[in-house]
């Protein structure tokens, strides 16, 4: 597969090729992966200076023993940082989450599928630079003299996008970012904000010719050689946390957690975790007063969505603290119905 000449930043002045690497066998614990890939790349003639290999991550999680039998959402938990969002489905509850190997996405990127006939679930890697640093230096030793890159690839979902496509989840020798700003565009007009995430347009464009269903873990790209730079930083730094999130949590995750039930704790889970199918007013009603009721003993709510609700407590002070955070709640899912304290 082949991609047309020239970008804006001059990264690609011809064709680039994306060549599958075919023939790995089911990698084991304590493989050498290494030596695998090695022999894979024997039909496109080995690794070339400039040449830029994707691997699934998946790959080094086989190789490592990252593999765990104990209950998936076990397993999640404990490689999650924070999380994100969180809804009720038919087989449980899914979060999104940031996990501990970086990257916000479904399940701390805990993985069924493809795990081999060792079942389980397959981890990522907690540093995934450094595991990308490992296998890259140990490519290094066998083709002596030759520069290339290399990206660890994984699979997640985007806020407002459909499906699923790979991004780099760790990477060694190899640009992750093409900083425009400073430039000009082709009109001659300033670049003041484009910053392009090659390493993720990498491991995407790579898997397009490998892929879970057709048993190819890596791909080699060829044609970016200006993109390979031992010096580069690797992909933890395209991950955005912190000050520079402006979706630290989701919409509904954000109310709840401002009135004491954050996702993913034991108040979330009491006051009801939202499903993922549209539900019914009055489901979405219940789950609301009793947000509004948490640790909010002495107060007592009745009244329905069509009606309006009311708010009885001995103190006059807790009943207009529950009719507030009823309010909020209520605005949380998506409701709008009167609150008045009696």
């Amino acid at each position: 597969m082949t991609a047309g000449p020239g970008t804006t930043s001059g990264v690609a002045s011809g064709a680039v090729q994306l060549l599958p690497l075919t023939g790995v066998p089911e990698v084991p614990q304590g493989a050498d992966v290494a030596g695998l890939l090695s022999t894979a790349l024997e039909p496109w003639g080995g690794l070339r200076d400039g040449d830029i290999l994707v691997v699934s991550g998946k790959v080094l999680s086989k190789a490592y023993g990252l593999r765990d039998h104990a209950p998936r959402e076990e397993a999640v938990a404990r490689h999650t940082v924070r999380v994100v969002a969180e809804r009720t489905t038919a087989h449980g509850t899914t979060q999104v989450v940031e996990s501990v190997a970086g990257p916000v996405l479904a399940a701390a990127g805990v993985d069924a599928s493809n795990t081999g006939p060792a079942g389980g679930v397959l981890l990522l890697p907690e540093d995934p630079d450094g595991a990308a640093r490992d296998l890259h230096r140990k490519l290094a030793e066998r083709t002596p003299g030759v520069t290339f890159g290399l990206v660890l690839s994984d699979t997640a979902g985007r806020a407002w996008r459909a499906g699923q496509t790979d991004f780099a989840l760790g990477a060694h020798g190899v640009q992750v970012v093409d900083d425009l700003r400073g430039g000009t565009d082709a009109d001659g007009r300033p670049l003041a904000v484009t910053a392009r995430a090659v390493g993720d347009e990498l491991a995407a464009a790579a898997d397009l010719v490998k892929g879970k269903a057709e048993a190819v873990p890596a791909a080699l790209v060829r044609g970016l050689a200006a993109l390979v730079d031992p010096s580069a930083t690797g992909a933890r730094s395209l991950v955005r946390t912190g000050p520079g999130d402006w979706f630290a949590l989701g919409h509904r995750e954000a109310v709840r957690a401002a009135l004491g039930a954050a996702p993913g704790t034991e108040q979330a889970r009491a006051v009801g975790v939202p499903d993922v199918a549209p539900e019914p007013a009055d489901a979405r009603a219940a789950r609301a007063v009793r947000l509004a009721l948490l640790d909010h003993h002495g107060a007592e709510v009745g009244g329905e969505p069509g009606s309006g609700y009311v708010v009885r407590a001995a103190d006059p002070v807790l009943a207009g603290r529950v009719a507030a955070r009823l309010e909020v709640a209520l605005a949380g899912e998506g409701l709008d119905a009167p609150v008045i304290v009696a």
